[in-house]
């Protein structure tokens, strides 16, 4: 499934296709919203942003269009006279000034007013977007003392979208790797400068992988890489899908097991396990 950088990144997309246009045609699927597509007709497109592996199109009239691609979902921009070439169930269409983005496949979709979001039976439950939010490195650290959260190992804790919105499996591997901890380790464990630095990393990964489109490897790891003619798949991670690997900091073999029924990829020798 997509996670936080990918959704983010759809979202830009679609806030290129029709942002700051005024909408020619609404289109949608789901009876409970089809009546209501003839009023935001000449209503303009503030913005499209994301929360999470939610995206938000927010109209100029105070009204926000939800959407969750789940699985399947997948947004097409394309020409409003000029039909996608797929054969997927198409869910909504927004057409603004000749500029379409058309929504297929998924079954998540809602109209708000924008002061009610807040009510959203799934957006009430999740955490800021390191993306959309502006978290900085102090409110993260704060976040993760917080009762609800400072107790708990940190392979499950970081899957929790209510701690941060939009962390996925990938993500949480290479964020603990680059903050250099061990999966069962607790953020009340963690003296000020450790717990900073995972703060730090779990902003700074995130928006890398958001940056260059999945990429979370440091670039000489990287490079090396590709170099000896490893796929994409190899290095694009640190340690994420490279069980049996050389560990590219220590030369230690990656190792694989399931944390909150995941997997998650670590190195045993730069993430040590803390002693009971």
């Amino acid at each position: 499934m997509p996670e936080g950088p990918e959704i983010r990144r759809a979202a830009d997309r679609v806030h290129r296709q029709i942002a700051g246009r005024r909408l020619d045609d609404a289109w949608f699927a789901f009876p409970e919203l089809a009546g209501q597509a003839a009023s935001l007709i000449g209503r303009e497109v503030d913005a499209v942003d994301s929360w999470g592996k939610a995206l938000l199109t927010r109209f100029n009239d105070g009204r926000v269009l939800y959407s969750h691609n789940q699985l399947y979902g997948v947004w097409k921009l394309h020409d409003a006279e000029r039909e996608p070439d797929t054969g997927r169930s198409l869910r909504v269409r927004l057409v603004a000034e000749g500029r379409a983005a058309s929504l297929y496949s998924a079954s998540d979709v809602s109209l708000w007013d924008a002061e009610r979001l807040d009510e959203h039976p799934f957006l009430s439950r999740l955490g800021p977007d390191v993306l959309t939010h502006g978290v900085t490195v102090e409110q993260a650290m704060t976040r993760l003392l917080e009762p609800r959260f400072r107790r708990r190992g940190l392979g499950g804790l970081l899957l929790d979208q209510g701690l941060f919105a939009g962390i996925g499996n990938y993500l949480r591997s290479e964020i603990l790797f680059f903050a250099g901890l061990h999966h069962r380790v607790k953020p009340q464990a963690l003296e000020e400068e450790r717990l900073a630095r995972l703060a730090q990393c779990i902003l700074s990964v995130t928006r890398q992988a958001y940056d260059e489109a999945g990429v979370t490897n440091r670039e000489e790891w990287a490079s090396a890489d590709r170099a000896r003619g490893a796929s994409r798949r190899r290095w694009r991670f640190a340690v994420f899908e490279r069980e049996g690997l050389a560990c590219h900091a220590c030369g230690a073999a990656i190792e694989r097991t399931s944390v909150s029924s995941r997997r998650i990829y670590f190195c045993p020798s730069c993430q040590l396990e803390p002693s009971r």
